[in-house]
């Protein structure tokens, strides 16, 4: 049996929630089928990082454009990033495709640009990022998004009762954040809270209007690990029921991601829950959508070794 592709309850990006205006009002994006996706073309400043509807989806090349493959149908918001800039949140109509541009202003915010400080250091020194997001709330003490990168942040250290006093901060000052109740969930789950995490990841889910993959994914996951316990102590009814109810909130989770990176490793984990459960037609289905939307990633030698062995195993079925 395959081992689970590598992944911890805060492994999973989600970068959207990391930054300012990410629970803003969103329109909520409809699960269509992958031939209704279309293409556009982010045209905006060199390394920008660029988010729909709060997923990221990439950074600018070195021109300033960003290739977008798997926008769904219907109307979408754009949030473009840039170091130094400020950030920008444009609408993309359901009729718009082909190149979008989005011109972006400089700033001398001081919180600003101590989160944007924040944000790169959390990528080397998690201790200097937590402390720089400490700094931009000093001069703006409104500044829900910035709790709730640094409550993300203390989750990642394991310092869990700060995280947790974060992201209450984060919700006092935005009440129904979507993003705060998923991390929440997060932690509660490191705690050994199942039940909680469960409540918090269902809240996000409500709160975001039945939009929130990290959510859904913190449930599949939940889900998953439930079900490896059942068996794992021979109760095989509970370890089937938990991980139908893993796959369900996987594909959910995949589905409202689209196409964007954060997909990659969650599109692996349902295709081996549905191969430990003997589903073999639908791991494929899982892969081969894997390989059409990711042909040259990293892992798509491996996809493509997946696809070939469960199909000779449904030859011999």
């Amino acid at each position: 049996m395959r081992k689970t592709p590598k992944i911890a309850w805060f492994a999973i990006v989600f970068t959207a929630v990391l930054l300012p205006f990410a629970a803003m009002a969103q329109p909520k994006r409809p699960v269509t089928a992958a031939s209704q996706f279309r293409a556009i073309t982010i045209v905006t400043e060199p390394g920008a990082s660029v988010w729909i509807d709060g997923v990221l989806y990439g950074k600018a090349d070195k021109d300033g454009s960003l290739v977008v493959r798997t926008v769904t149908t219907g109307g979408h918001t754009i949030r473009v990033r840039s170091d130094g800039f400020k950030e920008k949140n444009q609408p993309l109509t359901a009729a718009q495709k082909g190149e979008i541009k989005i011109t972006l202003t400089k700033t001398t915010d001081e919180a600003e640009l101590t989160f944007q400080e924040a944000e790169r250091l959390g990528q080397i020194d998690r201790e200097k990022a937590v402390a720089a997001y400490k700094k931009a709330i000093k001069p703006r003490p409104a500044y829900p998004e910035a709790f709730l990168a640094l409550g993300r942040t203390q989750a990642d250290m394991g310092d869990l009762e700060d995280a947790l006093r974060s992201l209450a901060a984060a919700r006092k000052l935005r009440p129904g954040y979507a993003e705060a109740s998923a991390v929440e969930g997060r932690v509660q789950k490191e705690f050994g809270e199942d039940e909680k995490a469960i409540v918090l990841f269902k809240r996000a889910i409500t709160e975001g209007k039945g939009f929130q993959p990290e959510a859904y994914t913190g449930l599949g996951l939940l889900y998953k690990e439930r079900a490896e316990s059942a068996g794992g102590s021979g109760n095989f009814d509970d370890e089937q029921a938990n991980y139908n109810e893993s796959a369900k909130n996987l594909k959910a989770a995949i589905k409202q991601l689209a196409g964007a990176p954060d997909a990659m490793v969650i599109m692996q984990l349902l295709g081996l829950i549905y191969e430990r459960q003997q589903r073999l037609a639908d791991a494929i289905a899982i892969y081969e959508e894997f390989l059409r939307i990711f042909p040259d990633s990293n892992e798509a030698t491996a996809v493509r070794s997946f696809v070939t062995q469960l199909r000779k195993q449904l030859d011999t079925q």
